[in-house]
């Protein structure tokens, strides 16, 4: 009796890529969450995250980008010291800070379908520097605004005392972010083909 023992491929390779891809971004955000430090004009710390958020939306496009951004948020969650300060549990998601790592998927997410629209990933250094500033753009007030609600609600404060302790005070360091983003992002070793 002899058996057929052809290869079944239940995931294509495209799709182990991307899955491998959204991880290694996960795994960036957590690292670069370990530069932290405070402000001393705001109880929020300041973290470089925001930095690898950016780069899996541009990296990644809509659909891995926002990906990447759920499986940093659930292994923070679930125990994974990848927070700021090396934070971890759902309090942290629960606490004044939680709203900017709510934030991350949807702004990676709204960052990639500025870069890349919806329907393929483009170069990085053929994405048009416009597309790239609106994207880093809206990708900012998505995480300000969510920011700044969770600050509000958790830290029971009015919405201006949270918007002027939870976003103002870090707009230079966003700025600052979102043209390392475009740097990386135009770097002739790192452009996606």
């Amino acid at each position: 009796m002899s058996t057929n023992a052809e290869s079944v491929a239940l995931v294509g390779d495209e799709t182990v890529g991307n899955v491998a891809r959204s991880a290694l971004f996960a795994a960036l955000t957590g690292v670069l969450a370990y530069v932290s430090f405070q402000l001393p004009v705001s109880p929020v710390p300041y973290t470089l995250q925001v930095l690898g958020v950016f780069l899996a939306g541009v990296f990644l496009g809509p659909r891995w980008g926002a990906a990447s951004m759920v499986l940093y948020v659930v292994a923070g969650a679930v125990g994974a010291p990848i927070f700021a300060y090396g934070a971890s549990g759902v309090g942290t998601l629960l606490s004044q800070w939680g709203g900017y790592l709510w934030s991350y998927p949807f702004a990676a997410g709204l960052l990639g379908y500025v870069a890349h629209g919806r329907d393929g990933l483009t170069p990085t250094g053929d994405i048009p520097l416009s597309r790239l500033a609106l994207g880093l753009t809206l990708a900012t007030l998505v995480i300000y605004a969510l920011g700044t609600l969770g600050y509000a609600i958790f830290g029971n404060v009015g919405l201006v005392a949270a918007l002027l302790a939870a976003a103002v005070p870090f707009v230079p360091g966003e700025i600052l972010k979102g043209v390392v983003a475009v740097l990386v992002a135009r770097s002739d070793r790192l452009r996606a083909t």
